[in-house]
């Protein structure tokens, strides 16, 4: 059985940058921090959480993207449910949440996903509640703080200001990895 590699073989979808395909590495509920292995696809884990956290919504990235930290594009993807790792899942950007981890800039997209009745009519952050705002915002002021790293989360900005940042990220990627050839269709 060939497998393909999440980042490099996944469409990101053809309704981009508003809506794209995400990739899911670590489920909603979780404190087991997944990362993808770039080398070889699969995921590995990369730490367990040192606070009494979780992430508050499934977290994974954006296929055939280069965030500026050079990793793929991160998402948060809000639904109901928690999503098993590797999952591919239907997303609508609804805005932007960047922090500054150890010095860099760290873009987060914030999500819906499309067939989640109870998400799927949010089209803004400011749509949502704002406790939920609250919860996703203090997860990453927090989630940190026992490995003694300082992390800065700034205010969620709305979808038009991570649609851009979501080419930015798609044209980062192809101009560096213009020679991996993709599937179409995946």
């Amino acid at each position: 059985m060939l497998l393909a590699h999440p980042w490099h073989e996944v469409s990101p979808g053809e309704k981009l940058p508003r809506e794209f395909i995400s990739v899911i590495e670590i489920p909603k509920g979780s404190s087991v921090k997944y990362e993808l292995d770039k080398k070889t696809g699969l995921l590995k884990l990369d730490r367990i959480l040192y606070s009494a956290v979780h992430y508050p919504a499934n977290y994974g990235f954006i296929p055939q993207t280069l965030a500026e930290d050079d990793d793929p594009l991160d998402v948060l993807v809000l639904c109901q449910e928690e999503v098993r790792p590797l999952t591919l899942v239907a997303s609508r950007v609804i805005g932007l949440m960047s922090m500054v981890d150890a010095g860099k800039r760290d873009h987060k997209i914030v999500a819906v996903a499309v067939d989640d009745p109870e998400f799927s009519d949010f089209h803004e952050t400011s749509d949502l509640p704002a406790h939920k705002l609250r919860m996703l915002r203090r997860f990453f002021q927090d989630y940190k703080t026992l490995e003694k790293k300082a992390v800065e989360v700034e205010e969620f900005q709305p979808a038009s200001v991570a649609e851009p940042i979501i080419v930015d990220a798609l044209q980062r990627y192809h101009a560096e990895y213009k020679h991996i050839p993709r599937r179409v269709g995946i």
